[in-house]
């Protein structure tokens, strides 16, 4: 039986440190599916569909090479909810540090009282990428910093592209 685990996020933009955590969770299921979550009311940098072709671009040939099925769709309900809806069983969530835990740890009660099946993973984050979060790639870029080390190429492209898009 195929194991389906859910990588949740708003992944604005895909990080090293994103990517990072897809290696960890390939080698845990048969099938990832990493959701997009969508809020009505906040705008992201990247928008949808480029989230979507950037996490398939850099994380589809590493699915691909451990035999893994990977599948990038947006959500915009109850991750329960939607772990339902795809046939995920495990949640996978990156921590980098203890902050991190302490607010996962109040989800994990949260989603086991609402979807006892579901089963949260934590993936620990490598050293050299634990530092990394999409809020302070977004920053950076936006103050005109290099964000090379922090996203794969790809994702710097449409970020630099994103934020000339949004100056006067």
């Amino acid at each position: 039986m195929a194991r389906t685990g859910l990588y949740p996020g708003s992944f604005d933009p895909l990080t090293n440190g994103h990517i990072d955590i897809l290696r960890a969770a390939f080698a845990l299921v048969d099938r990832v599916v990493v959701a997009i979550g969508r809020h009505p009311t906040k705008a992201g940098l990247l928008d949808l569909d480029t989230r979507i072709a950037l996490i398939q671009e850099v994380a589809g040939p590493l699915a691909e090479a451990e035999s893994v099925e990977l599948v990038v769709e947006s959500f915009d309900n109850l991750v329960v909810d939607f772990a339902r809806e795809v046939g995920a069983t495990i949640l996978i969530r990156g921590l980098r540090d203890g902050t991190d835990l302490d607010y996962e740890m109040q989800m994990v009660g949260m989603n086991l009282t609402m979807a006892h099946w579901l089963q949260t993973v934590f993936v620990p984050a490598s050293p050299h990428h634990r530092h990394i979060t999409a809020t302070l790639v977004r920053q950076i870029a936006t103050m005109g910093g290099d964000i090379g080390p922090f996203v794969p190429a790809s994702a710097a492209d449409a970020v630099r592209q994103a934020v000339a898009r949004q100056k006067p």
